[in-house]
């Protein structure tokens, strides 16, 4: 007697579970290519999460490098509020934002839209006009600023052409700060070469049914190159924000880590390394690294939440 044995056959309307396929040897080789490209990412993570760890205790503590840390609660966050000093150093660095961020945006996207024209020896151009944005926040390009706008420098010389006294652009407190500006604005290229890639995704043909329809440059503008560049703008506005309140080394080299003249360019970040790295408050100096993040923080959040009423995704 013969005995056979029949797989057994699924039941009409109920599904088979799904077999679990084994990875390939192609595929394992190519997970473990992709742990190891990301090692540097995750290593490079952890030098920034454990000092965010340690900032972050320290700001609730009293320490000077010398004895151990000792716990006083939020006395450190109150003391920034009551700091006049502190007061001096954010508003010097938010005057410092609202005045450079647009004027070097504006100026960014003009200089875009003069090389989008197709001229000659765009290259070049491009070249010289992003080449202040290496070098402009560089010690030697500072000390140069110095000297340009020094008293007896190139800009006084050039007033006194035409009879005018220029003033002092380092040593007036009324000037100091616009001359550091001016600085800031210089160093428009990464933004301007940003502007002039999203200028050229534009299609021409927009432009083309535009002039046809009687629409002028400013129309144009308005409602072609603007809309269509808006996400752009925003990239270039969001990074702006963030480089300029952290800005540390135009002031320190300006005014040789004093924020002088008369606390005129004392920005946050510098007034951060005076109580650091000067007087060795760590516990107070943590405390002001933690209000600048959040404050960098809002922005970047209130940029994002504003930009859903002017930035225009092509989806």
């Amino acid at each position: 007697m013969s005995t056979s044995t029949t797989s057994p056959v699924a039941a009409p309307g109920v599904d088979r579970p799904p077999r679990l396929r084994r990875r390939s040897s192609a595929e394992a080789s190519e997970e473990r290519a992709a742990y190891v490209f990301l090692a540097p990412w995750f290593i490079g993570m952890l030098f920034t999460v454990i000092p965010f760890g340690v900032s972050l205790y320290l700001a609730f503590t009293n320490y000077n490098l010398l004895q151990s840390p000792a716990l006083v609660g939020l006395e450190n966050f109150t003391r920034v509020f009551e700091d006049p000093k502190a007061e001096t150093s954010a508003r010097v660095t938010l005057t410092y934002t609202f005045l450079s961020v647009p004027i070097s945006m504006v100026s960014a996207l003009a200089v875009a839209m003069l090389l989008n024209k197709g001229v000659r020896g765009l290259k070049f151009y491009r070249s010289i006009f992003y080449l202040p944005s290496l070098i402009g926040a560089s010690v030697a390009i500072v000390m140069l600023w110095r000297s340009i706008f020094g008293y007896g420098g190139i800009v006084n010389s050039f007033l006194g052409f035409f009879g005018i006294e220029g003033p002092g652009w380092v040593t007036d407190p009324d000037w100091a700060l616009v001359t550091l500006v001016t600085l800031g604005v210089w160093s428009f290229g990464a933004s301007m070469v940003i502007f002039l890639a999203g200028l050229r995704q534009i299609p021409v043909m927009f432009y083309e049914a535009a002039s046809v329809d009687g629409a002028g440059w400013w129309r144009q503008f308005r409602s072609i190159t603007v809309p269509l560049l808006s996400p752009v703008i925003f990239f270039n506005l969001v990074l702006g924000l963030i480089g300029s309140l952290q800005t540390f080394t135009q002031g320190f080299v300006f005014s040789g880590g004093t924020g002088g003249p008369a606390e005129s360019t004392l920005f946050f970040n510098l007034y951060l390394y005076q109580q650091g790295f000067q007087r060795f408050d760590m516990g107070y100096a943590s405390a002001l690294a933690w209000v600048m993040f959040i404050v960098i923080a809002f922005f970047t959040a209130l940029n994002f939440l504003v930009s859903k009423w002017w930035v225009f995704y092509d989806d």
